[in-house]
Order: C-alpha cells, then structure tokens, then sequence
C-alpha cells in the first residue's frame, strides 16, 4: 500500500454506510413528524443542515461527536423573544418526545442523543436571512447564519478540485476526532474550502498541501499548537520518504496522522 491508496480507502470509509443512512433518514422524518405535531403553527420552518448535508460527516465509529444539525425556525409573529426562551422550547418538546434519551444544552443547541445518532437542534428566527443564538462569549444575542451558501461552497469547491475537497475535510476532521477535538468541525471546513491547492492531483497532494499550509494563531493553546506541529512534522518526513522512494516508510509517517479505522 502507498500514502496515496491508504488516504484514498480511509476516506471512503470515513463516509457514512448505507445502513447509518437509511437509520439517519428514519430518525429525521420521526423528529420533524413530532416537531410538527408538537409545536403546530409555532414553527415556519425546520430542515436539516450542516456537514450531513454536505458530505463531511463522519461516521460514529470515526467521531464520537458525529451529530446531525437540524435547524427549527420559530414563528416570531407575536414578537421575538431571547434565545434561551426557544431553547427552552426545544428542550421540553425533547423531554416530551424523547423522555427516554439523554437530552442536554450545548449553547447554542439542544443536544438529542438517540442510540445511533445525536442531533443537534438549533432554535432560529428569520428577520432578513436566518438568525441563531450566539455562542456564550458573544455579547451579541443572535448571529446570522447563511447554511444554503455553506453547502454550495464545499460543493463547488470539491468540483473545482477534483472531487478532492470532500475526502480531505473528512480525513482532515478525523485527525481531529483522535486529537480531542482541538479544533471545531466547521472551522476546519471552512480553512480548507479557502485555500489553495496549485498543482494538487491526487489526493496525497491535497493532504501534504493542507498541513504545509495549516498553522495556528499566536493566541493558540501551546497544547494545540504541539498537536499541529506533530502532524505537520509526520507529514513533512513522509513527503521526504517518498521522494527517497520509501514508499512503506512514507505510509508509517502518515498512518501516525491518519490511522487504520
């Protein structure tokens, strides 16, 4: 096997089987099915988004974290409240629909976690385009989100690259799983649909070009900043490997980045 075949069959395992699918697809029709029935004309919208949508999640086996971001769009014709009070809502229709389940508040979601898939439910309200909760550091109440654009990016991207973008996120997003998560999913995505791949073939090309260019803020933990250094270090002395034609030495360096599923 060579750097090239190992980072092209980890990839396509990282994609979710058919069975994790079908069981996702059954989940999300039961919760909008309970959504509607629960809130009624207290809802405009609901819809499923984020990296399940553009082809970037990562099967649970993979990430532990792997959740399924589902959008609810809370009607505001009597006037907004704060986002805590959707929150709330939220959380007693889960409580009411999933007694049975480990229900949680990750602001700015309400966390569902089934057997074989967590959701993330994210309260919103539409006053010119989407609006959600801002993260607890924010001193703003709401931040705009755009999750149309945020799909037609990734998928215009991987076009553009060869289809390359997709497997790279994932591969990309595994290493962070086994990290610990020093990074968040979506920040990854983004740095990488942003970048530049020049003469970028296969996808061994678009994984030694992210971790060339990958670095970290000078505000970054040391902790994290030791992580990315071990990785770009593995990744450097594989590249060199391969160009000493070392090929079986090359996949040892980058199966310490990227191990066996």
């Amino acid at each position: 096997m060579t750097v090239n075949s190992h980072l092209v069959n980890l990839a396509s395992d990282l994609v979710l089987s058919s069975t994790e699918k079908t069981n996702i697809t059954t989940s999300i029709n039961t919760l909008s099915s309970r959504l509607e029935a629960y809130f009624g004309v207290g809802i405009n919208e609901k819809f499923q988004f984020g990296s399940s949508c553009r082809g970037t999640i990562l099967p649970r086996r993979a990430d532990k974290k792997s959740d399924i971001d589902y959008m609810v769009i809370f009607d505001t014709s009597a006037g907004q409240k704060k986002p805590q009070t959707y929150l709330d809502r939220l959380r007693r229709f889960a409580e009411n629909k999933y007694s049975r389940s480990e229900i949680s508040q990750s602001s700015p979601t309400i966390v569902l976690s089934l057997n074989h898939i967590r959701f993330e439910l994210v309260p919103a309200v539409y006053s010119y385009g989407y609006l959600i909760p801002s993260p607890r550091s924010s001193w703003e109440e709401w931040m705009s989100t755009d999750p149309i654009s945020s799909n037609r990016d990734i998928s215009d991207k991987n076009t553009a690259e060869n289809n390359k973008i997709k497997p790279l996120v994932r591969l990309v997003k595994y290493w962070n799983s086994t990290q610990g998560y020093p990074f968040a999913s979506y920040d990854l995505e983004k740095y990488i649909v942003n970048q530049s791949y020049w003469f970028c073939a296969s996808l061994k090309d678009y994984f030694y070009a992210f971790w060339q260019g990958f670095g970290c803020t000078y505000d970054t933990p040391q902790y994290i900043k030791d992580k990315v250094e071990r990785a770009k270090s593995y990744a450097a002395k594989a590249k060199q490997y391969e160009t000493d034609n070392m090929p079986a030495s090359a996949e040892v360096e980058i199966k310490k980045i990227v191990p066996v599923l």
